[in-house]
């Protein structure tokens, strides 16, 4: 089934939120790249106060996935997109009006808010609508959200003659444009009934044993897709010398082709087998290899009298191979999440599972980082043995995961049921309000919930941070 077919196979509401998604990244790094230049150059601020900046953003958004993630579960996944959308319209026109330092820190806590609460909320609303096609529909979430992410940048390039202040303009409206488009088009659905309170409900996810060893093992995920902007942007500019700028056009270049051509095709091959664990075992493998080949052609590749193109190619293959491994590995991701949350908290889980994941990500960046000073090189051995080390001891914990039956992990071919992985009681709340039976844990495999934005998937939030600041640096 080709990519266009597969789209239009889909319910309409799901069909809405991809859409959604190409062009909500479309605006997102419309602006994003070139905010940090801004703040330099055209505010003249320091790199410091340019640096909170940034890091309010990302904090602020990936602080604060478990509460959005809480209140799609709780006020319904539509309401919360749709304000997601608005606020990010608001935040997005703050930049274009605020010259101040204020107003600026208050524009990147209210974009960063704004993904905070619709990121949750739309991965769960197609978790519920697309049912037993979970799984490629997330594929297709990723292929579209890649396609925005290809196209911000160009067409903020293009808006540069007529400066910030119209692209941040245009960016909020095609902001502005998404949250009328939902509050008019996107179905409401009512929100399940809660037995418990808040607190109750963060209780029961993080005493979710199985959900936390699942999160634990999968949330390099995104700290070694992060390196797309981080680590193989810079191994790209030191192989080329002067013609950096070429070499990342032509690593991102490659790594949105191949998502766009394969994407689908790879994700219904492996989910026409009857579990997930074997098929996120291997993408997390194939993640950690991608990250060898740099430095090994580096050590071969001794002479800068080499063709450029000798020397960029073996990092754009390895973006090809990291980006096959996410291929492999984030629908699966996506579609089992809500199979652990059950029928009333997919927003949340969805949340944590976020929250946990920018964290190790933030954290693994750094200390590559740090790696990549010490070697002198990010063409050096360490950072990528680093990422490589957490690829294969990611997919090792994932293998382990399947072994045991702790996976919900059923695919439409599966016969036999994992260990009951659903939410555990939580004492003082009996079973029937604390605990999701099994029967009533999902719809053709994925769970119902209503409670509801890739990357992003998706590029993941750390990711985009980074991103940021790697391009304000070159900039």
């Amino acid at each position: 089934m080709t990519t266009a077919r597969s789209f239009l196979s889909f319910p309409p509401s799901v069909r809405l939120l991809l859409v959604n998604q190409l062009a909500g990244n479309t605006g997102f790094y419309l602006l994003i790249p070139f905010l940090a230049d801004y703040l330099l150059t055209d505010l003249g601020l320091s790199a410091a106060v340019v640096g909170t900046v940034l890091g309010v953003r990302n904090l602020s958004q990936q602080g604060l996935f478990l509460v959005g993630g809480s209140a799609a579960d709780r006020l319904g996944a539509r309401g919360v997109i749709v304000i997601g959308a608005g606020v990010r319209a608001a935040g997005f026109a703050l930049f274009a009006v605020g010259g101040s330092v204020p107003i600026v820190l208050l524009a990147s806590i209210l974009t960063g808010f704004a993904g905070a609460l619709f990121n949750p909320a739309v991965r769960a609303y197609i978790a519920r609508d697309s049912e037993d096609r979970a799984a490629e529909a997330f594929a297709l979430f990723t292929v579209f959200g890649n396609v925005g992410s290809a196209l911000g940048p160009v067409l903020g390039t293009a808006l540069a003659a007529a400066g910030f202040r119209i692209t941040a303009l245009v960016a909020a409206g095609i902001f502005g444009a998404l949250t009328l488009a939902q509050l008019v088009l996107l179905p409401a659905r009512p929100a399940p009934p809660h037995a418990t309170g808040v607190f109750g409900d963060f209780a029961r996810v993080f005493t979710h044993r199985a959900f936390w060893a699942f999160a634990f093992a999968l949330m390099g995920m995104f700290a070694l897709q992060s390196q797309i902007y981080f680590l193989f942007t810079m191994q790209a500019e030191r192989a080329a010398g002067s013609a950096g700028a070429a070499a990342v056009a032509a690593l991102f270049v490659a790594e949105t082709a191949v998502i766009l051509l394969f994407q689908v095709r790879i994700t219904r091959l492996f989910a026409a087998r009857p579990t997930r664990g074997p098929a996120m075992a291997t993408g997390m493998a194939v993640m950690g290899a991608s990250f060898v080949l740099p430095p090994a052609a580096a050590t071969l590749i001794e002479s800068e009298a080499a063709p450029r193109a000798v020397r960029v190619a073996p990092v754009v293959l390895a973006a090809i191979g990291l980006a096959v491994g996410v291929m492999i590995t984030q629908p699966f991701v996506n579609e089992l999440i809500p199979r652990f949350a059950g029928t009333r908290l997919t927003g949340t889980y969805f949340g944590a599972f976020y929250l946990a994941s920018g964290i190790f990500t933030v954290t693994m960046t750094t200390c590559g980082g740090a790696l990549v000073d010490r070697g002198g090189s990010p063409l050096s051995w360490p950072p990528a043995l680093l990422c490589a080390a957490t690829g294969l001891l990611s997919a090792a914990a994932v293998s382990a995961l399947h072994r045991s039956g702790l996976l919900p992990e059923g695919g439409a071919a599966a016969t036999s049921s994992p260990k009951d992985t659903s939410a555990p009681p939580v004492p003082g709340l009996g079973a029937s309000a604390a605990a999701v039976p099994s029967s009533d844990a999902s719809v053709g495999g994925v769970a119902a919930s209503d409670a509801s934005a890739g990357e992003v998937e998706v590029r993941d939030v750390a990711a985009e941070a980074i991103g940021e600041v790697r391009r304000g640096t070159r900039r």
